[in-house]
């Protein structure tokens, strides 16, 4: 392991002549010292996040340079909004942010296990034992703690859902959502079931297809999940209908609205008439568009 600070240049020799590796300004740590100041900056991420585990976990206030404060017991949340500078701490914050894409939960955890790995390594080291031997008993642990895992875990099928439910409302236990977690959870299950779908034998569901739309007011317990497609817009008319049942829906990919020509054009009109021609033909052809929508019998745009 090697860090850099703002010290010396490191020089080297070829030929009796010294070249100038590193950029002018730079420090080189290395051996047991760099590797004590990398693992010294890796447990200082995990014991920020420490304190936010578990049913007793408290939350952070995070307030960044424009102001905006963030409250969160999240720990993917808290070292995304922290500026962590140190090349070892950043590989913590690395840690936490590929076990939220994979898994979803378990940030914190993840980093403070991480965290006391590396504390492990620490007194390792300081019995003389190599790093690559490290690195590969902790390798053979990990086969061994997943070989366990897959002992004791249990089958749950898709159509048991109360059990989904549970596991559903343990992620959300400790977060701002756990007053409402039951309520969630219902709806989560029946969400990702509605996308379930089978490959190669196992189940996939790809949460970018469930939509989360956020409105003002309402509390949340009037969450609610809609079987279908939610497209926030205002109706352009008050006259046009507030609901619609069995809708046959036309999918537009242009505006409704008179083409205008692309190049600059300038019309001259001398006479009245002229100016109620020109505006009833905008109409006519309007109405033409909407003929033909009329036509195929869809009546929502």
């Amino acid at each position: 392991m090697a860090s850099r600070g703002a010290k010396v240049a490191t020089l080297g020799q070829i030929g009796g002549v010294p070249v100038l590796i590193l950029k002018e300004g730079t420090s080189r740590t290395f051996g047991r010292e760099a590797q004590r100041v990398n693992i010294m900056a890796a447990r200082a991420v995990a014991e920020i996040v420490r304190s936010s585990l578990g049913p007793r976990g408290m939350d952070k206030m995070l307030v960044d340079s424009l102001g905006d404060i963030t409250i969160t017991n999240d720990g993917a949340t808290i070292l995304e909004e922290m500026d962590v500078q140190h090349p070892a701490a950043k590989m913590m914050v690395e840690v936490a942010k590929a076990q939220d894409r994979e898994v979803g939960d378990g940030t914190t955890s993840a980093v403070i296990i991480a965290g006391e790995l590396l504390k492990e390594a620490e007194s390792l080291l300081e019995k003389n034992i190599h790093p690559t031997i490290i690195i590969s008993g902790f390798k053979k642990a990990a086969s061994k703690a997943k070989e366990h895992l897959e002992k004791i875990a249990i089958p749950v099928n898709i159509d048991d859902e109360d059990t989904l439910k549970i596991i559903a409302m343990t992620s959300m236990s400790g977060k701002v959502v756990a007053v409402a977690k039951e309520h969630l959870a219902e709806i989560a299950v029946k969400a990702v079931k509605q996308i379930a779908e089978e490959r190669d034998g196992r189940l996939f569901a790809d949460i970018d297809q469930i939509q989360i739309i956020k409105k003002k007011g309402g509390g949340i317990l009037d969450t609610r999940l809609v079987y279908g497609m939610i497209i926030d817009k205002e109706v352009v008319h008050p006259g046009m209908p507030k609901r619609i049942e069995k809708a046959k829906i036309a999918l537009l990919d242009c505006p409704l609205e008179v083409e205008k020509t692309e190049i600059d054009a300038e019309i001259r009109i001398s006479d009245p008439d002229q100016m109620r021609a020109f505006l009833e033909e905008e109409e006519k052809i309007l109405k033409g568009m909407v003929d033909k929508i009329k036509s195929i019998g869809a009546n929502v745009v």
